[in-house]
């Protein structure tokens, strides 16, 4: 039987890793304690040698899961060669990646840089040059219409338009030109737009908030909308993106196309850090030299990584496992229902489950799931996150589900 004092000590090795973290790292994480050494496929190894299930999966920058061979040898092979040159000059995988990329998208240009906070900053500087420089807004008023529970990422400006107070207190003076409307509302959107809308920024699923789904239509809609008044539509697939859903992008499911993708995370295959944007040359085309930069943004090693994350997601394979697989995952929660689960929320190998917080809270299951050798993480409350690599087997998913059933 698992007892409370189970679930709370960790072996040996982690409990003095665990001390000295604490020691000596700002508390801007409350992690679970684990102290992961080693991993390979949907599966991580502890210092004290126990193994879990990566049900978290890097916040889905593991889409291929750990150390993806394929992934692994195109790193190798790059460090062997060059690994930075800056954008001060052109390297030899600069190409392929930007040329592979925008092929994927289906878009013009790639704008790549590092990280997904980055690649969300690039996007609203880009929208608002636009929309001085193309649709004619006067300096200055620009706007962007976001919804609330967003998350974009942490920078000073884009906290500016969280409603997340954790995320968003203590932290202004804030960054104006937002209007921020309820997620889902078609109504609210077109309203919020007007002759000094440049662009309107939505995550096609929100990870963050709970792994919630807009209703059907409403992306096609305020795409329509978009295309009606003139407006750029910014896809946040940072976490949706590359698979994660049963399609390459979230977006896919509704027939939805994007005028910019903000793309991160599984891009770098979860070994070095990789983001992009890609748009239309009209949209990307606005940037002259020295607007924006990065100095690793394009390095060669991430993008001989990048490049074979597009390789991989071409074959479809990978789609399709997270729609078969997330059918799977999703009718197993589905039967938790009522028995200490309120709802469950997703697409493909992704959902937001609410647990009964007459049981337990989100950080308390998720404690719970470890001790049972499974790793997720909490959110607002009583809702976990799972979202396995796509790597994942079928035994696999239904194990998992069975160590939420015996918690519960």
């Amino acid at each position: 039987m698992i007892t409370d004092e189970d679930l709370r000590t960790p072996g040996r090795l982690a409990k003095a890793e665990l001390a000295e973290a604490e020691r000596w790292t700002a508390h801007n994480y409350h992690p679970l304690p684990v102290v992961i050494a080693s991993a390979e496929g949907a599966w991580v190894t502890d210092v004290d040698g126990r193994r879990y299930l990566d049900c978290l999966a890097g916040y889905s920058a593991l889409n291929f899961g750990h150390r993806h061979p394929a992934l692994i040898a195109a790193a190798h092979a790059q460090l062997d060669r060059l690994t930075l040159t800056s954008r001060a000059f052109v390297h030899d995988q600069f190409a392929e990646f930007c040329r592979s990329l925008a092929r994927l998208c289906g878009t013009d240009l790639v704008l790549p840089m590092n990280t997904g906070a980055e690649a969300v900053e690039t996007a609203i500087k880009v929208a608002r040059k636009w929309g001085y420089r193309v649709k004619g807004v006067p300096d200055g008023r620009a706007t962007i219409v976001v919804a609330d529970g967003n998350f974009h990422g942490r920078t000073t400006t884009i906290i500016s338009f969280s409603t997340d107070p954790d995320a968003r207190d203590d932290f202004g003076p804030y960054t104006p030109g937002f209007r921020i409307v309820p997620y889902g509302d078609l109504a609210a959107l077109r309203d919020a737009i007007d002759d000094t809308t440049v662009a309107v920024l939505l995550e096609p699923i929100q990870g963050e908030a709970g792994v919630l789904v807009p209703p059907a239509g409403y992306l096609a809609g305020a795409r329509q909308v978009c295309t009606e008044r003139n407006v750029l539509f910014i896809a946040d697939e940072i976490q949706s993106g590359l698979g994660r859903t049963g399609a390459t992008f979230a977006c896919e499911q509704e027939g939805v196309v994007p005028d910019v993708y903000v793309l991160g995370k599984a891009l770098g295959g979860g070994i070095v850090p990789v983001s992009a944007v890609a748009a239309r040359a009209d949209v990307l085309g606005v940037l002259r030299p020295g607007q924006h930069g990065s100095t690793f943004g394009g390095n060669p090693l991430a993008c001989a990584v990048g490049s074979e994350v597009v390789r991989l997601l071409e074959t479809g394979e990978f789609q399709r496992r997270s729609a078969e697989l997330g059918a799977r995952l999703h009718a197993g929660l589905g039967a938790l229902v009522g028995r200490g689960v309120d709802a469950v929320r997703g697409r493909g190998l992704w959902a937001g489950v609410d647990i009964d917080p007459g049981r337990m809270t989100g950080r308390e299951a998720c404690e719970r799931l470890a001790a049972r050798g499974v790793l997720a993480k909490d959110t607002h409350g009583s809702t976990i996150r799972l979202a396995p690599p796509l790597v994942v087997t079928a035994d696999e998913v239904d194990w998992a589900v069975a160590q939420l059933a015996a918690i519960l």
